[in-house]
C-alpha cells in the first residue's frame, strides 16, 4: 500500500469518470482488470485506488504514481491508450488530472 506523502516528488493521477449507474460497476471491473493486468506492470506504478460513489453516478480511479516526466511518457504508451479508451467507451465523461500532494492530515 503506497502511503500519501507531502511534498514527496510524486503525482497523483485523479480521474472522475461520470458513468450511467447502470454502468458504473462494469467500468470498476474493466478499471479493476487493467490495472492488474496492464497499469500495476508499468514503470512508476505505486497503487491504484477504484471509487463507486453510492449513487452510482462516478467512478473515481486514485492513482499515486511516479514522477511527473514519467506519468507523460506512459500515457502514450498504446497499451494505457487502450485501457483509457475502453474506460471512456463506459463512461458519459471523464476528467483525468496530475495532482500533487500539499497537505496530509491524520487523527
Amino acid at each position: 500500500m503506497a502511503t500519501i506523502e507531502q511534498n514527496s516528488g510524486y503525482a497523483t493521477l485523479i480521474n472522475v469518470f461520470t458513468v450511467a449507474p447502470d454502468r458504473a460497476a462494469d467500468l470498476a471491473a474493466l478499471l479493476h482488470t487493467a490495472t492488474e493486468k496492464v497499469m500495476r506492470h508499468q514503470p512508476g506504478f505505486r497503487s491504484a485506488n477504484i471509487h463507486l460513489s453510492i449513487d452510482g453516478t462516478r467512478v473515481v480511479n486514485y492513482a499515486p504514481m511516479g514522477q511527473r516526466r514519467g506519468l507523460q511518457r506512459d500515457a502514450g504508451h498504446p497499451t494505457t491508450q487502450q485501457h483509457m479508451s475502453d474506460a471512456a467507451a463506459l463512461a458519459i465523461s471523464f476528467d483525468p488530472h496530475l495532482y500533487t500532494v500539499e497537505s496530509v492530515h491524520e487523527r
